[in-house]
């Protein structure tokens, strides 16, 4: 009942901003298309409905052993003293995970070439499978090229290459004499996405930073400048320029595209009914059978998008899941910390590699 009501407060919001840019966009419309958009069940199985269960042969490789780890996602080298964390698994409901297999992943796609596109979580996610491959495959030789916002791990013998591009908002943000624009309606980086065989995209943290953290000065659609708007209009409007990009630029039989979904936070405890606590010294997941705290209205907004695009998009229905890993985040013990606590992030090894077991699954069943 809870996200019903907010789903519909978000179409309210919608509408009263700018109806006219949404002419669908109706309570019940959204409500219905939430659950025919996500294009993520495989022979009647769905991977994302499921539970966390204990696991020993947990996790899948060692910090220590993967070179690929930047600091901030390193928590047990930056002396993160318990391991429980490590050793759980995604169970879904009515099927079993294929075990994920780096032979199988990399003859798959020999010769190809797959690109992360999105913030710091396309990070997260890039390093992960970067890791597990490695873990089952230390011997293999590669090349890893890092430069700016772009960064390219090839496995050489495999002629595969694993590139993760930057960008915080997949839309333009362009430096203007009036200041620095973030192009809600533009995508020109997108031409670096050309020519991929498999695309996967993500955004949404950084629509909602706000003062020192935002690095844009105005919101720009057309050639109206907003000094801001409604940050889930805006990420709307500007999913909905992705979703554009992709129609008239992707190949479906050429190249696949997933939409990772949204990874939550954990810094207000009243989200898994502990209104005190935050993600800090949580070591187990969150067990109740529903979320206390609900799906955020960004997911609303993603399922929007996806059922309103022409081509296949495959939807990483990463949310629920992750939201019962309130145990998953780096929180203070991590290089990059800067004395804040990081409940955005998730350790490596840790959720990502089970995003990852999900990719795998999702392309091999």
């Amino acid at each position: 009942m809870a996200f019903l009501f907010r789903a519909i407060f978000l179409c309210f919001i919608l509408y009263h901003t700018k109806a006219e840019s949404f002419p669908s966009l109706n309570g019940q419309s959204l409500i219905a298309s939430n659950f025919s958009a996500r294009k993520l069940l495989a022979r009647g199985c769905n991977f994302f409905q499921g539970k966390w269960v204990y696991d020993a042969s947990y996790p899948l490789y060692g910090s220590s052993s993967c070179p690929f780890i930047d600091p901030q996602f390193d928590c047990i080298k930056y002396g993160r003293p318990d391991n429980q964390y490590l050793k759980y698994r995604w169970q879904p409901f009515a099927c079993n995970l294929p075990r994920f297999s780096a032979v199988n992943f990399l003859n798959r796609w020999r010769g190809k070439k797959i690109m992360f596109v999105g913030d710091s979580l396309s990070l997260n996610i890039w390093q992960s499978l970067s890791c597990m491959i490695h873990a089952q495959l230390p011997n293999a030789r590669t090349a890893l090229f890092r430069r700016d916002g772009l960064a390219s791990l090839t496995f050489v013998d495999y002629d595969v290459k694993i590139m993760l591009y930057r960008t915080q908002y997949l839309v333009d943000l362009v430096p203007e004499p009036a200041g620095r624009v973030l192009k809600l309606d533009s995508i020109r980086g997108g031409n670096a996405w050309r020519g991929m065989d498999m695309l996967v995209f993500n955004s949404w943290h950084w629509w909602i930073h706000t003062g020192r953290t935002q690095p844009w000065d105005y919101m720009q659609e057309g050639n109206k400048l907003y000094k801001d708007m409604n940050r889930l209009v805006a990420y709307y409007k500007g999913m909905t320029t992705w979703a554009r990009w992709v129609n008239r630029n992707v190949d479906p039989s050429r190249t696949k595209v997933f939409f990772q979904g949204i990874s939550p936070t954990h810094y207000e405890g009243k989200d898994w009914n502990a209104p005190s606590q935050t993600c800090s010294r949580q070591t187990q997941p969150y067990f109740g059978y529903k979320y206390p705290g609900g799906l955020p209205l960004s997911w609303v907004v993603v399922n929007k998008v996806l059922s309103r695009i022409k081509k296949p998009v495959y939807l990483l229905d990463i949310t629920t899941l992750s939201e019962y890993r309130k145990d998953g985040h780096p929180t203070y013990y991590s290089g990059d910390h800067g004395g804040t606590m990081d409940c955005s992030h998730w350790c490596l090894p840790g959720l990502p590699d089970t995003w990852n077991e999900l990719l795998y699954a999702a392309l091999f069943s």
